[in-house]
């Protein structure tokens, strides 16, 4: 499993939210979680522009294993959408952190950043599963 890098941080379904410096969060699920569902073969986006709350069931990530739901872990706007995944959903297993990820949200709230769970929770958590 790849290093979680540091200003990345988590809901414990392990989606992660990274705060950018504009303001927007980007968001994707750790690398825990793509290597637990395996080879991923399709990502159902949100829909641009939609209102979501933190913890809104938002996209889909399906692997030959399973499918399973991802979770906003901010309230706000979706202002963009990682296209790419659409044709290329591997990438989420090749680079999670980085070219993997699936939306970005304009937030309502950024304080819902800092109640997120940090990496060295995260990992805690991944050991003790």
């Amino acid at each position: 499993m790849k290093d979680i890098p540091e200003n990345y941080k988590f809901l414990s379904s392990h989606e992660w939210a990274k705060l950018e410096e504009d303001g927007i969060v980007t968001v994707g699920i750790s690398d825990y979680a793509q290597d637990q569902l395996g080879d991923i073969v399709f990502v159902e986006l949100p829909e641009l522009d939609s209102e979501v709350n933190q913890g809104d069931e938002v996209a889909v990530v399906e692997s030959v294993k399973a499918a399973s739901e991802v979770y906003s872990p901010m309230g706000g706007k979706i202002v963009d959408l990682n296209s790419s995944l659409e044709d290329s959903p591997e990438i989420v297993n090749s680079s999670a952190y980085e070219e993997g990820w699936f939306f970005k949200i304009e937030v309502t709230d950024s304080s819902e950043f800092e109640n997120l769970l940090t990496r060295k929770s995260t990992a805690s958590n991944v050991k003790t599963n």
